[in-house]
């Protein structure tokens, strides 16, 4: 069994570095990552003037010993709510990085947002976003091993791997652009959805020449539909639907979370969810708020064929979030009605 994991991992990681169209770094919790689901997620926050967020997923840490980890910091803030009539300018930038494998492959990348969010009449929201990122992804040539290392019996590093391997590090340009609308139906109900398109310059992503192999990262595509609704003034039900498609891959998590008023005042809650990424895992959730700080953690629980090699052990995900309004903003004349305690 530990042979079929150790193989396992040499074939994701080969196939990680090898080629261009591999998926992007992904969170469960995307709804706690906003600007990597969509740019014109950025400023969108009616109730608050900024964010700050940090997001860790570990996974595959029971194949091979050796768990891919993924890490993010990332904050935004609205701009100019006094100049224009009923908008705002949003304005962020995130840090993505990701180590695979025995650090094998790596990347790192950072993006720059920008977005303009417009009220259509009292009950509507129109947003529109991009951003610009550098990303960097570093391979250790001297932790890989290749099919003509195999010897019969185990892989023999001191046998020439003979690939034509040119770089060991890659850079390139990343641009993406989303849209979003919400529409704020009462102050129980609220609606919101979200189209993105990144990789939109499909930049150059390959450590082979050029004449070798010319892979491009594929342009991914991102829908989202979420909604708020109140229930008897102590609970509020996050339904959601994500859908991603890059390539030949897609990907789709549904489910909900909730948020239950522990203190009559919305100041502490406690926070339940439950989430399902189609045939792949079941995703519970569990977090709590206090103030304008919340923690939320997940587990996903593995429900493909890859369960009889993790034993259904896929990933956990911790995630932090901190909202917050700047003192010189009591008098904004930007106000959207929204869904909260």
């Amino acid at each position: 069994m530990q042979v079929r994991k150790k193989i396992l991992m040499a074939l994701v990681t080969l196939l990680m570095a090898g080629t261009g169209d591999a998926q992007d770094l992904h969170f469960s919790q995307y709804f706690n990552i906003p600007m990597l689901v969509n740019p014109a997620n950025t400023g969108f926050n009616p109730d608050y003037d900024f964010r700050v967020g940090g997001n860790y997923r570990n996974q595959w840490a029971s194949v091979g010993g050796n768990p891919y980890r993924t890490m993010s910091v990332w904050a935004d803030t609205k701009l100019f709510t006094d100049r224009f009539e009923n908008g705002w300018l949003g304005v962020g930038g995130s840090i993505l990085k990701d180590v695979a494998g025995s650090g094998s492959l790596s990347s790192t990348g950072g993006f720059a947002s920008v977005a303009y969010h417009q009220m259509l009449g009292y009950n509507s929201l129109l947003s529109g976003g991009f951003s610009l990122g550098y990303v960097s992804k570093r391979i250790d040539l001297s932790k890989l091993t290749f099919d003509n290392q195999w010897n019969g019996s185990f892989f023999d590093v001191t046998i020439p791997p003979n690939e034509p391997f040119a770089y060991n590090k890659v850079n390139y340009l990343d641009l993406q652009v989303g849209l979003n609308y919400a529409y704020f139906a009462s102050e129980n109900v609220y609606f919101n959805a979200g189209l993105s398109v990144m990789h939109i310059n499909r930049p150059r992503e390959s450590f082979f020449d050029a004449t070798v192999s010319d892979n491009r990262v594929q342009r991914r595509y991102t829908a989202f539909l979420n909604s708020s609704i109140k229930i008897q003034d102590v609970w509020i039900l996050n339904p959601n639907v994500y859908v991603s498609k890059m390539g030949n891959s897609w990907e789709t998590v549904l489910g909900f979370n909730a948020n239950r008023d522990l203190t009559g005042d919305g100041l502490s809650q406690f926070i339940i969810g439950l989430y399902y990424r189609n045939k792949d895992a079941l995703i519970p959730m569990l977090g709590y708020q206090v103030n304008d700080l919340r923690f939320t953690i997940n587990y996903d629980a593995t429900v493909s064929s890859l369960s009889s090699l993790n034993g259904t052990r896929g990933a956990y995900e911790l995630s932090i979030v901190k909202t917050g309004i700047f003192p010189s903003s009591a008098g904004r004349s930007v106000r959207c009605p929204t869904v909260r305690f």
